[in-house]
């Protein structure tokens, strides 16, 4: 769900903006298995002890409190019902039926029932405004 945090971030580093942009939201970046790979590769530092701020540096203490969930769809096939069908359904060939199922899922149902409403309110935020403008 979209939120207004009136923040513009900015790095040479890629892993660091993820980080910093993880934390703001409300995660830990060490516990996001991307950043974590890629920080202890030496590709960026995602450890925000060691990211070093400029500019506005409360940017940081924000939080804004964003929360994720499982897709119901993945839950199925890697934990529940679906689970025998996994290697056929995610390890071969037929992979290519995930994004077909994620676009009609999200241009027919989600879109349509949640994602207009949501993307309607942000436009009425002055970053929305600032969107449309482009």
């Amino acid at each position: 769900i979209p939120r207004v945090g009136n923040l513009i971030l900015a790095s040479a580093d890629q892993v660091a903006i993820d980080a910093i942009a993880a934390q703001i939201m409300g995660f830990d970046p060490l516990a996001i298995p991307y950043l974590k790979m890629c920080h202890e590769r030496g590709l960026g530092v995602a450890d925000p002890r060691e990211i070093e701020i400029v500019g506005d540096p409360d940017a940081a203490r924000v939080r804004m409190g964003f929360s994720t969930r499982r897709s119901l769809g993945d839950q199925l096939i890697r934990k529940g019902p679906l689970r025998p069908l996994k290697r056929l359904l995610l390890h071969s060939p037929l992979v290519v039926w995930a994004p077909f199922a994620s676009n009609v899922y999200h241009d027919l149902l989600w879109y349509p029932t949640v994602g207009r409403a949501r993307i309607r309110a942000f436009a009425t935020t002055p970053w929305g405004r600032l969107f449309e403008q482009y």
